[in-house]
This record gives C-alpha cells, structure tokens and sequence, in this order.
C-alpha cells in the first residue's frame, strides 16, 4: 500500500535554492538557516517538489503513517512535501535496494546485518550528525550501525533478537525452564509450541551455545562454521538428533512469523519463540495470561543446553543516491528520535536504542524486553555471509519432512556446512 503526501511551497520560498557538497550538486534543504544537532548550517530549500520514499516494515505502517504526518506538519510551508509510504520487510531490505540504487528508497529501515553490503555497495553515506546520535544511544546500537567506527545509519531499536512467549494458563514458572517439558505439556492439550525453521536465524539457538562455531570470515564475506563437527562434548550429529526428535513431537510446530500470530490468536499455539515486534499482539491475544522469558534449555547429547540467539538491532538508512539527502536525513533523524522511540513503544512494542528512553519506567517494566534483556546473556550480534541461509533452510526442510532423502545426519550435516562455507 502506498500513501502519499502533499504539502504545497508557498510562492515566497520558491525563489531560493542551495547548494550542498563540495562538488556544488543541487539538494533540497531542511530549513532557513536550521541548525543540525552537529552545528551544520542549512541554507533554503530549492525549488520544487520534495519526493521522498520511505520503506517500512508492513505491520509498522499506522505508526509511520503518524510519524510522517507529524514530520509534514512540523516542517509546513518549507517545502512542497510528496512523502511515499510503501511496506519493504527490514530483513529483504538490502536485496531490494540494491536492485535499483538510483531509484530505491530515500529512507529505509532495515536489520543491522544488513549495514556491510549497504556500505559497501554504496548505498549508504557516513550520518553527518554521528556525534549527537552516538549520544543520544546505546553503545551497542551505535557498534551495531557503525563499520570501523565510522557511523553509516539511524539506530532505532535495541530489540531485534528473540525470547520465549508464552501462555500461563498452560505453564508454569519452573515449566518454561526446559524445552521437553513445554513440548509434553503442549501435545498433552492437543496445543503447539513452535519456533520458525524454515530460518537459520532461528534455527542458531540450537548450535550456538554448544562449542559448534559459526561466523563471519575476515574477508567479511565467506563464512565459517562447525555445525558438522564429529569431536567434542557436543558433536553435530547430537544437534541434529535432538532437532529429529522435537520435528516428530506432537507439541511441535515450526511455523513462520504470520503463523506464530495466527496461533497464538486461535489458541493453537500457546508458547513459541519471537520477537519484540510481536508483543503488542501476544499480549492482546492472551490477556493476563501473558508471559515472556529468556529461552529454555533442551535435551542434547543427555544433557540440557541453554538456548541461544542472535542479537540485532532495526537501523534507518538514507540512499546515497536520493536528490534530496538533506530532508531524507532530517527525516531519518525524525523517525528515530527520542519521542518517536517513544511512540514506537506505545504502539508497537519495540525496544528504543535511545537512551533515555530505554532508561524510562515504562520501557523497564515491559515483560518483553525484560526477557530480552535476560536472554542477552546467551546472544551474540548477527554477523554471517550471505551463503548462510539457504543450506540452513535445506537442512531443517529435510529433518521437518521425516529426512526422505534416506541420507545419514552427518551426510545432512555435512551438505548443510559446505554450503554455509562456499565461497
């Protein structure tokens, strides 16, 4: 869906023009003579429409709806305002502004994993103002929108890992605890428990904290990764055994995001991994029986392995290539300020990466990000090649489907690793 915007130059204001860059190329300006958070003086607008795309997640479009009409009144009468809303999910970002740089959206939200390419393909400028950004948020946000200190994009959340949802009719404090235990409580209701295998973002939290490896290699492209290996307390084969077993459990159901919300509004599922983005639905659907905590434990190699995850953050980006990257930054600036990290809250559930408004009594008090917050401890920040995630969703597709294939688990195994390490 798209919406646009307009907002009509008064006859006054379009007799002037500025000039930004060395090079002198022409670009819209945000203000009179505006002053920027870094003390970078802004001329008059030019003449002319100021056509800005944005790309938004799709469950994310009443809120940025209001942000955009708040930014267009704010700025009223400065500029002849055509703004774009059109739903881009975060996670495919990257792969469709790529497709068509000089035409892609001006600002863009995407997840942080995202940043190499963005910066290497040229898409993204270093942010003029980083000094009062890198003030204004959390250290790990600021790392996580930075390539070699250098600041490329606009955090705005702190929140893009997951957790455990669930429902406390059905489990208890000490139940959540274990994986097995939930699945057996779950298939003894005729209930599910799921967790989305068809993406290796998910499928991480059953390898990562068992000594098998996985990264990014220094060339920052090709990875590296051990989920094959045949030695150690934990070998490959042990995961994906423990992976055979809970893919027949009538507990069970590996579903993707639409699905985890869809049972979760029906009753089918009463407990399941996801995000923050989530929260708000989740705890409409289940009342006071709402319930999140960091990830369980489950049965490996006859012991209990604590569940992993990676964690992210949600970055706004302005395209390099906009004819008006003075008002797409301004609005960038906009979308992830302190009080629009506010409202994202409110409406969506989202973690700020503003610090203030991670600090506030509101914020610490939601169950959602308490459990985020408590599942830091076994998370690590997303950094792989693409090669990743294909092998993955093979591997999990064939372990789902009873393995037809008739090949041995390490064989799986291995096919799965050589593809994650490919060039």
């Amino acid at each position: 869906m798209k919406r646009k915007f307009h907002l009509f130059l008064p006859a006054l204001f379009l007799l002037t023009a500025s000039l930004c860059g060395c090079g002198g190329e022409e670009n819209s300006s945000p203000s009179n003579g505006e002053i920027l958070s870094d003390g970078e003086n802004f001329s008059s607008p030019t003449s002319g429409p100021v056509e800005l795309t944005v790309w938004g997640a799709a469950e994310d479009e009443e809120l940025l709806n209001r942000i955009l009409d708040e930014f267009q009144e704010k700025y009223r009468g400065e500029a002849d305002f055509r703004i774009t809303y059109e739903p881009q999910s975060e996670s495919h970002c990257t792969d469709a502004l790529i497709a068509d740089l000089e035409n892609g959206a001006d600002v863009f939200a995407f997840a942080d994993d995202q940043l190499n390419t963005l910066v290497a393909s040229g898409a993204l400028d270093p942010v003029e103002n980083a000094e009062a950004l890198r003030a204004a948020n959390l250290p790990e946000a600021v790392s996580a929108a930075s390539v070699n200190d250098t600041l490329y994009a606009y955090p705005l959340t702190a929140d893009n890992g997951y957790f455990l949802y669930y429902n406390k009719e059905y489990f208890s404090p000490e139940d959540i605890l274990s994986w097995d235990r939930m699945l057996d409580i779950a298939g003894d209701s005729g209930r599910k428990v799921s967790m989305e295998w068809s993406s290796g973002w998910y499928v991480y939290a059953l390898f990562g904290n068992t000594g098998l490896t996985l990264g990014l290699n220094d060339d920052g492209i090709t990875n590296y990764c051990t989920w094959n290996d045949t030695e150690g307390d934990i070998k490959g084969t042990d995961v994906a055994k423990a992976m055979t077993t809970m893919a027949r459990h009538p507990g069970f159901l590996s579903t993707d995001d639409a699905g985890f919300v869809e049972g979760v509004k029906n009753g089918s599922i009463v407990a399941g991994i996801s995000g923050a983005w989530n929260a708000v639905t989740v705890e409409e659907a289940w009342g006071d029986a709402f319930g999140a905590a960091k990830l369980p434990s489950y049965a490996c190699a006859g012991q209990q392995v604590q569940m992993a995850s990676f964690s992210g953050y949600k970055l706004i980006g302005v395209n390099a290539y906009s004819p008006h990257r003075d008002w797409a930054a301004r609005l960038a600036e906009w979308i992830t300020s302190e009080e629009n990290q506010e409202l994202r809250f409110e409406m969506r559930g989202q973690g700020p990466s503003n610090k203030k408004t991670a600090a506030s009594r509101e914020v610490q008090a939601s169950p959602a990000i308490a459990a985020l917050l408590e599942q830091s401890e076994y998370s690590c920040l997303q950094r792989i090649g693409g090669n990743f995630w294909e092998p993955v969703t093979n591997f999990t597709e064939e372990i789902l489907a009873g393995n037809p294939s008739g090949k041995s688990l390490q064989e799986l195994l291995d096919t799965m690793v050589a593809g994650i390490i490919a060039p």
